[in-house]
């Protein structure tokens, strides 16, 4: 079956519903009911949200729970440069053949009725999830929780909600109290919730939500600590301390990432060699990757390539701290994004970590920014910047300037998308 069947399937479901985005749960109901109500069929779920470090914390646990024998159905968003990606079943990226069937059949119980992208997509995942034996499912919110598509399941075994931060005001709300009532809205009656570190704002908004549902917390800071120390990461909860390796990600911010999945392993069981797994075998493309072949590399030749999806001024900071820490390059950045971020947020603190700023418009995204306005909200925020008509003319000209750079892709999930795309 030709790996194109999916995709005309895809771009069909994308005229479904004239916005990308909008935020009901009511066309998810529809739809899963249709369907037979495959949430109800799923193994385990431990339910993912949160503004940053989501899916870092979500790959961590993935990366214990295989460690220690167990199998995870996996559902993240969005992809970078296959649609496959999304879905993984019992720990393997889900076939074109099994994509295509659920793909059909959603659609078919769809209908011509309304439905977005995401929501008919995720009810294709879920649907997937209710017939492969699997030990657990691991789900990423979308976006917010409370109306997310993923929020349907009525028991998970566990909630987490990673940092909570201003983004996507003009779907969540614009405090932080408000967004963070949104990332709330994914907790249920008596199910634990794991915690990370969080705003004194949003951590009394989630606090409440769980008081009123029943919902045991373990919050970082109270039940759970995480720190380095001699170069190991020490965890320690009421169950006693545990010394392990630092995580495979890079960057201080992916520290507390791995206490809040080291939080959730602990929760549900799992022993040594889960914890130690979730540190040494993780794996999350596009956050502060290096990059190690491919056409890029090539054309680099001695200057390191790496690659970053943050988008947002939290992602900005964390992405500053690790240019911070070495190594001794000088940094340049070639710098995509979409027009609904706060793009001086994010660059503000990149500014005192980089020579200099290429910006790029993303390929084939009709949300991006142009090129000369991140130019110009570079120049702002305190960059040498300028404009570049693709990646490869930026990176010439990095390279004109020091053969020896350190050239960092940054600004987006889309753009990571397109380089992992074109760099193979």
């Amino acid at each position: 079956m030709s790996a194109a069947t999916s995709d005309i399937i895809l771009e069909r479901m994308m005229a479904l519903h004239p916005k990308i985005i909008d935020l009901t749960l009511d066309r998810m109901w529809r739809l899963l009911g249709a369907l037979g109500d495959p949430q109800k069929d799923m193994p385990p779920v431990i339910h993912v949200a949160g503004t940053n470090g989501k899916g870092s914390t979500l790959a961590m646990i993935r990366a214990g729970l295989e460690g220690a024998g167990a199998s995870a159905h996996v559902y993240t968003s969005p992809h970078l440069a296959r649609f496959h990606e999304r879905i993984r079943l019992a720990g393997t990226l889900i076939s074109e053949p099994a994509l295509t069937d659920v793909l059909d059949e959603c659609y078919a119980a769809n209908g011509t009725a309304a439905i977005t992208y995401f929501e008919i997509t995720t009810a294709a995942a879920l649907l997937a999830f209710s017939r492969t034996p699997a030990d657990y499912t691991l789900l990423e919110v979308g976006l917010g929780g409370r109306l997310d598509a993923t929020n349907v399941v009525d028991e998970p075994a566990l909630c987490v909600i990673t940092p909570v931060s201003i983004d996507h005001q003009q779907f969540l709300g614009d405090t932080l109290g408000a967004i963070a009532g949104e990332k709330a809205g994914i907790l249920k009656r008596g199910v634990p919730c794991v915690v990370g570190r969080q705003e004194d704002e949003a951590l009394e908004v989630i606090e409440a939500r769980a008081a009123k549902l029943g919902a045991p917390l373990l919050v970082h800071g109270q039940h759970w600590h995480v720190s380095v120390e001699g170069g190991r990461l020490i965890f320690q909860d009421e169950d006693g301390l545990l010394d392990l390796p630092l995580p495979a990600l890079r960057g201080a911010h992916q520290i507390e990432n791995a206490g809040t999945a080291l939080a959730a392993l602990r929760h549900l069981q799992r022993g040594e060699a889960a914890f130690e797994a979730a540190m040494r075998d993780v794996s999350w493309p596009a956050r502060m990757q290096r990059l190690v072949g491919g056409p890029l590399v090539e054309r680099a030749g001695r200057a390191d390539v790496w690659l970053d999806g943050g988008h947002n001024p939290a992602a900005g900071e964390a992405l500053a701290s690790v240019l911070a820490e070495g190594p001794d390059r000088e940094t340049h950045l070639i710098c995509g994004m979409l027009n609904t971020k706060d793009i001086g947020g994010y660059l503000r603190p990149l500014a005192a970590q980089a020579r200099s700023l290429h910006a790029v418009s993303i390929p084939g995204e009709a949300a991006t920014l142009p090129a000369a306005q991140t130019a110009a909200a570079a120049r702002a925020a305190g960059f040498e910047a300028f404009e570049a008509e693709n990646i490869e003319a930026a990176m010439d000209r990095i390279l004109d300037q020091n053969p020896d750079a350190r050239i960092l892709i940054c600004g987006s999930l889309y753009l990571a998308g397109a380089v992992l795309r074109e760099n193979n």
